[in-house]
Parts: structure tokens; sequence; C-alpha cells
């Protein structure tokens, strides 16, 4: 499946090395102001380059097509492209016929019998800068409603690992402000530098290193989320798992809520609100209007200058042996895909929510 969403759906298309990666964001509302400009720099934030990602030179300027008229948007579908720019296909001539260790190139091959071997064609990590301009259109939606959604690095490697994101959130010490300078996204300014070297570490020894990116949505009202089968988080963590090299999602207390008992678990209520935020603002996969948490586990990018086992299309064993550029940690330009996919999530849901009951449709219809 291409696209994603239920009302306001995103579809993409595109290869790593095609012309051109795009996307079709259907069911935008009509008269939301579209800011050209945040749209840029939220593209800005993801796109390659720096010394701790892969030397692909992509401008990844955003052309709107359709969908937005004067400033503002239509309600028809918002199209748009991004041009790929700096195609290398000759850094992959040597994978035509052997699978890369950690790809999807086995997968694919024997799901479709054909594969793009450029790069990993549709299942490139490049295809994520479309997710983050339909992100970022969403927001202008959120905006109206005073929702935000940022995200950041909280470890890279086994540097923070294991520290409890819920605790650390309580305390105050996710500072996102600083992710917004830090040229790899960190949330704290004290491992800012450690999670540089780490990851300099790996890309210097012709390895890479995983990493964990915490995701906030604050000031979401009460009653998002379409149950049974299409609860908040339940769509949350599907989002954040289609993600290239996601393999694991938290919310609010996450695993930590499986080791302890309900009456620490559970988040006590007063007149002035909940008294603790253990369910990470969301209770029966609905909103309880508190800050929604979430935290995903990004595996160290496959793509490694080691020789590694593997085998070719006949079956037959062969050494892989990489050329090309590649992220040494994905999770670092993967902490902007994580906010564009929850402000998909959020939008989708704002607009879903809006026929939940008869008070709501009144309101629309008098």
């Amino acid at each position: 499946m291409n696209t994603f969403g239920v009302k306001l759906r995103l579809t993409t298309f595109g290869e790593s090395h095609g012309i051109a990666i795009g996307g079709i964001l259907d069911g935008f509302p009509a008269g939301v102001k579209i800011n050209f400009d945040f749209l840029q720099n939220e593209l800005d934030k993801r796109k390659p380059g720096s010394k701790f990602a892969t030397k692909r030179k992509e401008s990844d300027k955003v052309e709107v097509l359709s969908g937005v008229f004067e400033g503002l948007s239509t309600g028809t579908p918002i199209g748009f492209i991004i041009k790929n720019e700096d195609q290398k296909s000759k850094d992959y001539g040597n994978l035509k016929d052997i699978f890369r260790p950690g790809h999807a190139d086995y997968t694919y091959f024997y799901k479709y019998g054909i594969r793009d071997y450029r790069g990993g064609g549709r299942s490139s990590a490049r295809e994520s800068a479309i997710r983050v301009a339909g992100g970022a259109f969403c927001q202008m939606l959120l905006n109206e409603f005073k929702i935000s959604v940022e995200s950041g690095v909280f470890s890279v490697g086994g540097i923070n690992f294991n520290a409890d994101f819920n605790e650390e959130f309580k305390k105050g010490n996710l500072d996102f402000e600083f992710a917004k300078t830090s040229e790899i996204f960190s949330l704290f300014k004290g491992f800012d530098e450690e999670f540089k070297s780490e990851i300099l570490k790996a890309k210097n020894s012709h390895n890479s290193v995983g990493a964990s990116v915490i995701t906030i949505i604050k000031n979401s009202p009460i009653g998002l989320g379409e149950v049974l089968y299409d609860k908040f988080d339940a769509r949350l963590a599907a989002a954040m798992m289609g993600i290239n090299a996601v393999k694991a999602v938290e919310i609010g207390n996450g695993i930590k809520s499986a080791k302890i008992y309900g009456d620490e678990n559970n988040d006590e209520i007063s007149k002035n609100g909940f008294l603790t935020n253990n369910s990470g603002g969301i209770l029966g996969g609905i909103t309880n209007g508190d800050d929604i948490l979430i935290k995903s586990y990004f595996k160290p990018t496959p793509s490694i200058f080691l020789e590694q086992n593997t085998i070719n299309l006949s079956g037959e064993d062969e050494i892989c042996k990489l050329k090309g550029r590649h992220d040494p940690c994905v999770g670092t330009r993967g902490s902007v895909v994580a906010t564009a996919m929850a402000r998909l999530v959020t939008a989708d849901m704002l607009l879903l929510n809006t026929s939940s009951n008869l008070q709501n449709l009144k309101k629309i219809y008098g």
C-alpha cells in the first residue's frame, strides 16, 4: 500500500534513483494558510549532506503542483514533487544480482519477482522526504488548533539507551528547543558531543549505529482516536513502525508498564486534571488531553562498508561489498520523519472526530 490515512490520505510515489519522488495529500480542508517557507524548512531538516549523514547532495526543493490558490488550500488534492538531483546508480551495479544483508532486497524480489537495485528503489528512505512534506502541510492545519509536534534524539547506540524516557520527560530533561539547534537533533545538550562521537566512530569504522527518538504531541484535544480498531496509539505505532529502520515503539510508560503494579501505573485524577501521565496521553485508544509521548527505536543503518556474507539470485554464496553514500545513523534524520508521521496521524484523527457524535455535526450544520 502506498497510501496512509483514512480521512486525510497521503499517497507517495517514486524511487530513490528515479526522476523524482512525489505525493498527493487528499482530504485536506480548504482555507488553510499555506506557509511555503515552513514547508521547505521542514524538508531542509531532513535533507542529506552533513558529516553525520549520507554525502548524497539533494536540495530537496519541493514543487507544489495543485491544491493551493493564492496562498490557501482549496480542498482539492495537494500534489507535490521533489526532483532527484544526485543519483549515482553506478555505485549499485555490483549489487544487481546479490542481496544486501539487512535490506529489503531479498523480500522485495521474492514478493514481486523484480527489484530496483539502485539504492533500494522504493524501499529507500529517500521516499520519506515526501512524508516530511505531507507532515508539514498537516502542521499548518494543526497550528489552527495550537497543536504542536516535535521530536529529538534520545539515545545513540548504548549512550543514554537505558534511561527512562518518561521519567526524563517528567523531570523536564527533554530539551526540544536544544534539539532544534543540534546538528543531530539531540534532546540533551550534555550528550550532544557524545552522540556525535558515537556516530562518527561508527562511520570511521565503516559501520553504523542505532538510535532512539522521542516525539511529543502537545495540546491535543480530548477525544481523538477511532476505537476499537483504529485507536490513536495504534495508529501512532503503525505510523512509526512504517518509517524505514524503526523496529520498536513505546507510548507513555511503554514496556515499563509491564514491570510494575497497577497503583504505580494508573494516572490518578483530580479536579485540576491527571496527577501523572503514565498513559502517554491516551486512554482506551482516545486522547485524554495530556501530552502524548512516543519513543521510536531505529536499528543501525543496514548499509555498511564491511564485507558480509550473502547469496545471489541463483542462491549461491557471495560476499557483499557495498559502495555509495549512506547514513551512519539513520535515527538522526529519522527524527524529522517521526515528527511528520505524528502530524499526519493527528491531523487525520482531528478530521475523523468531527462526525463522532450528533453534537459535533450540529456545530457544523447548525
